[in-house]
């Protein structure tokens, strides 16, 4: 029987892809029979109910009035140093290289000379926006390269590390996963006439409302489309963009025809009865959002950027377009909304491509035999 592990994992609580993986993760692991804490500064979103094998440990700053910004990353240091001495973990898993994997750095010095191992887990942003500030820049390939052992969740990111930061250590790609039991296109819908009282196509699209995410993109995507057909657009999340999104659908006098849901704990009752996934974002490591919707059966249109073409296979069960090109997406959108054949056939082929390769339980197990290839080196 495989030997049982004590991991800590750290993650930011938010809807972003990096805190659902590392929660989706943890629980996982846990079931597998390993104890797992979780660290973060707040519940993580996706840890709703109570998990045998599973603690979670919130990481608490005071504030000083010498310092403008409370020490995040010392209370953290602190925090993994505390359980560790108490629980003697194996393996801190830090999901983003800063500051995570630097307060286990920082944690790891002050364990010495009985440490834990770190595995570092790349997402994205911690590359391609923190590290390419000069600010921080030393510090995330510092953070990167005292790592034991070091991952990325696409082909792209791996390939854009290694470019711009020189490490020397191997980077392995494990890409993220989905719960395809979950995530099914068969679980409870939303009631469709609520939205499309008259069985109108809908669209959706889901994401934190970033610039990055090219929202009004998405608006334009549908005012296209609208001029074609009747339809609706759902969209899912939060963030600094929807004022403008809702001022665009003004213009456009779309407004009622989008509904705007916030956060949602539960979105694959949502995909479930949406018929094509929108994702015309600027940038895109991975693309957990669109994976999601795959599982689901719902058809992606979305962005040939980043790590987006390792998951949606272009002309199978999905479109890729340059970023910006609004009109060929409203295009592909169109196409598929038109030819039910054509809808039918791409909703199978995201289905399937979701549980062939990204399949929750077979990549969490690429996952432990990670932790375990480190602990052995």
């Amino acid at each position: 029987m495989p030997r049982k592990l004590k991991i800590g994992i750290v993650c930011y609580p938010s809807q972003g892809g990096s805190g659902v993986i590392a929660t989706e993760l943890a629980i996982s692991l846990a079931r597998r029979g390993h104890h797992v804490h979780l660290f973060s500064y707040a519940r993580p979103f996706r840890l709703s109910q109570f998990h045998q094998n599973l603690l979670m440990h919130e990481v608490e700053v005071a504030a000083y009035p010498l310092l403008k910004y409370p020490p995040y990353s010392l209370a953290l240091a602190t925090k993994l140093v505390e359980v560790t001495k108490h629980c003697k973990l194996d393996i801190i898993h830090a999901h983003y290289a800063v500051p995570h994997a630097t307060s286990a750095y920082l944690a790891r010095q002050l364990l010495a000379p009985h440490v834990p191992k770190v595995v570092t887990t790349l997402h994205g942003t911690d590359i391609t926006l923190v590290g390419a500030d000069p600010a921080y820049r030393p510090v995330v390939k510092f953070s990167v390269e005292q790592s034991d052992g070091v991952t990325a969740v696409s082909r792209y990111l791996r390939r854009r590390t290694l470019e711009e930061f020189d490490v020397a250590n191997e980077i392995v790609v494990i890409p993220n996963f989905v719960d395809t039991e979950r995530f099914s296109g068969v679980v409870q819908a939303c009631e469709r006439r609520r939205f499309a009282p008259n069985d109108e196509p809908l669209l959706v699209h889901a994401s934190n409302f970033r610039p990055v995410k090219r929202i009004s993109d998405v608006v334009r995507i549908f005012a296209r489309v609208r001029e074609q057909m009747p339809a609706k657009l759902l969209m899912i999340g939060e963030g600094p963009e929807r004022m403008m999104a809702q001022q665009l659908l003004r213009e456009f006098k779309l407004f009622d025809d989008v509904f705007f849901l916030g956060e949602q704990e539960f979105p694959e009752n949502i995909y479930a009865c949406a018929d094509v996934f929108l994702l015309p974002s600027e940038q895109e490591s991975f693309g957990l959002a669109a994976l999601e919707a795959m599982s689901s059966g719902v058809p992606v249109v979305a962005s040939d950027v980043g790590g987006l073409p390792e998951v949606v296979v272009h002309g199978e069960c999905g479109f890729l377009h340059p970023v910006g090109d609004v009109a060929g997406m409203a295009a592909s959108v169109l196409q598929l909304l038109r030819n039910p054949d054509l809808h039918l056939r791409f909703r199978d082929a995201a289905r399937k491509r979701a549980v062939e390769h990204f399949e929750q339980g077979k990549i969490v197990q690429q996952y432990e035999e990670f932790y375990f290839r480190v602990l052995d080196a």
